[in-house]
């Protein structure tokens, strides 16, 4: 079945029908998304006391350009154009807005991770927690200088997932917040779906490892925690101790001249010097540029044309 039988593509002149590029958008599982999104989608009042404003654009052509975005991470525009420019990204992004005024998305996360945990089951066996960085170049709420990479804006998305890697709560904040920061409001988040005593044992990375965090663990019930333990750091030695240590090298540079001088001919090497060290791989510039001219020149035969 082509995509434009799910409403997803519209050839036109310009456009072939091709086949489905993925599974989440055959039409068989968008009509079935759709079926399951549209009843959560509010009734939208009409305000105007004529009714004679311009009719507004379809959920369903909506959601089609939202579903393609989500899908294939390409941009809004892109999307539109996936599906037929049957209506424009902008019209797509003021109605995303309003779903999420309107807690749509809140509950269609609700709604597939109750209809996993019905037709599959989730696993709670082994739950691990841990943060991932995005870029936010626009910037806005929620956004922080991401330490990894210049200081440029982004965010951070802590998620819980299950023994399958099924996320069941999240969190988001700023790119700056530290990961062990945003434990607490991932576990409420899972906690607010009820399934937050059902995890038997959690694992996190040496970036949790703190008594805090087990603190936090304990306070939410909790008690079997695989922490990976946070690596020793070496003392580095303080500006005095590098000056002395700088100095009895010098010392010890300066005895082995001594004895090299004081010991008898015989003994000595056939240099009259000490053999100074050879750096390798480290050659200087104009060395390089005399290989690059000592090098012949390739040339290439010259042809002419016919009428000469």
């Amino acid at each position: 079945m082509a995509p434009k039988e799910s409403g997803l593509l519209k050839p036109n002149n310009d456009q072939v029908e091709v086949l489905t590029i993925m599974r989440a958008l055959d039409p068989e599982v968008v009509e079935a998304i759709w079926r399951a999104v549209e009843p959560l989608i509010p009734v939208r009042e009409v305000s105007h006391p004529l009714g004679c404003h311009r009719q507004r654009a379809s959920d369903r052509a909506c959601f089609a350009v939202m579903l393609v975005r989500l899908a294939t991470g390409c941009s809004w525009e892109d999307a539109e154009r996936l599906c037929g420019s049957e209506v424009s990204d902008t019209t797509v992004r003021a109605r995303r807005d309003e779903w999420i005024s309107g807690g749509v998305f809140e509950a269609i996360a609700e709604e597939a991770i109750g209809g996993y945990d019905r037709v599959i089951g989730l696993d709670f066996s082994d739950v691990s927690v841990d943060g991932s960085l995005h870029k936010a170049p626009a910037g806005g709420e929620g956004t922080g200088p991401n330490p990894t990479d210049r200081g440029k804006l982004g965010w951070k998305w802590s998620i819980a997932t299950d023994l399958n890697g099924i996320p069941f709560g999240w969190a988001i904040d700023g790119a700056n917040r530290n990961d062990s920061v945003l434990l607490a409001p991932t576990l409420d988040n899972a906690a607010g779906r009820g399934l937050l005593a059902e995890i038997d044992t959690i694992w996190l990375d040496r970036g949790y490892d703190s008594d805090i965090t087990r603190q936090r663990l304990a306070e939410r019930g909790i008690d079997d925690a695989v922490i990976a333990k946070k690596r020793k750091r070496q003392r580095r030695p303080s500006q005095e101790e590098r000056s002395d240590g700088a100095a009895l090298a010098g010392r010890a540079d300066q005895l082995v001249a001594h004895e090299f001088r004081s010991a008898p001919p015989e003994h000595r090497p056939a240099t009259a010097t000490p053999a100074r060290p050879v750096r390798l791989g480290r050659r200087r510039a104009a060395h390089r540029q005399a290989d690059r001219l000592a090098k012949p020149l390739v040339t290439l035969p010259v042809t002419y044309p016919l009428s000469l």
